[in-house]
């Protein structure tokens, strides 16, 4: 952890998976906007050093918490970490995120477990910890990060669709629980887009980022907007918003032959 506990800040956004990809630009865009912050990832240095760019770019205050959600009990260390620096979270931006790419007979099942912890263990621990401060303030919001997989299923990476399919229902049901509170409840279902996802996932030859993948900074941009403004489901893109809702028009049992076309590496890359 680094910063002073923040006083007089209007309003802190927590954003985990922070240091890459789209967790990195919205950490930008809630400073741009003047929220002071705590940045959680794994990496304690590269939080470091973006806690430093971030508050000398935009006059913010910034905290880093260094922290692996993929294991057990990660979400309450975080929130116990909030408590020790004295703040409350307005937002909560629960962003962090891994892939798993592979037939799933054939995929590590440690890997998928943690990935399961990550995508969907982490994700609702974190908003059940920080939920009540923002309901007892009635203002704030939560903002998840799930995917246009969350709307098929997706054959070679089975378990990331599913998980983030989760992600996808929880969020829209706690955004019915919530109406009237002054607490808004936003799920960000972004298409393919450039960051570290599809390196880590070992995705790099997919069809899927072969074109018509979007900037992280164009994402988050359209993230934060739509947040602000209190809408639901968020998906960045006319492309995006196609693809996710003419799943809903055709039949079901063609879209994982559908998926698994556009899964498959393009020809000539491995």
């Amino acid at each position: 952890m680094n910063s002073p506990v923040l006083e007089n800040a209007k309003t802190v956004a927590l954003i985990t998976g922070a240091s890459e990809g789209i967790g990195h630009e919205l950490a930008k865009r809630f400073a741009e906007h003047g929220h002071h912050l705590v940045l959680v990832a794994r990496s304690e240095e590269k939080l470091k050093r973006l806690a430093g760019e971030i508050s000398s770019a935009y006059g913010v205050r910034v905290s880093s918490i260094a922290q692996d959600l993929s294991v057990p009990d990660s979400a309450p260390k975080v929130h116990r970490k909030v408590e020790e620096l004295g703040l409350a979270i307005d937002f909560l931006v629960n962003n962090a995120g891994v892939g798993t790419y592979g037939l799933f007979a054939e995929t590590d099942l440690e890997r998928e477990l943690r990935m399961m912890q990550l995508n969907m263990v982490s994700v609702t621990a974190l908003t059940k910890l920080f939920l009540p401060g923002m309901l007892k303030q009635r203002q704030g919001g939560v903002l998840n990060v799930a995917s246009t997989a969350a709307f098929q299923p997706g054959p070679l990476m089975a378990v990331y669709y599913a998980s983030k399919a989760y992600v996808l229902s929880f969020t829209e049901a706690l955004a019915n629980e919530l109406k009237g509170t002054g607490v808004r409840v936003s799920v960000l279902c972004p298409g393919p887009t450039w960051s570290g996802f599809q390196k880590s996932a070992g995705m790099d030859a997919s069809k899927l980022f072969r074109s018509g993948v979007m900037k992280a900074s164009d994402v988050a941009e359209i993230a934060y907007r739509g947040f602000m403004r209190g809408k639901t489901t968020i998906i960045p893109g006319l492309r995006n918003k196609i693809l996710a809702f003419s799943v809903r028009l055709g039949p079901r049992k063609l879209l994982p032959t559908i998926v698994r076309l556009m899964q498959e590496p393009s020809r000539g890359r491995t």
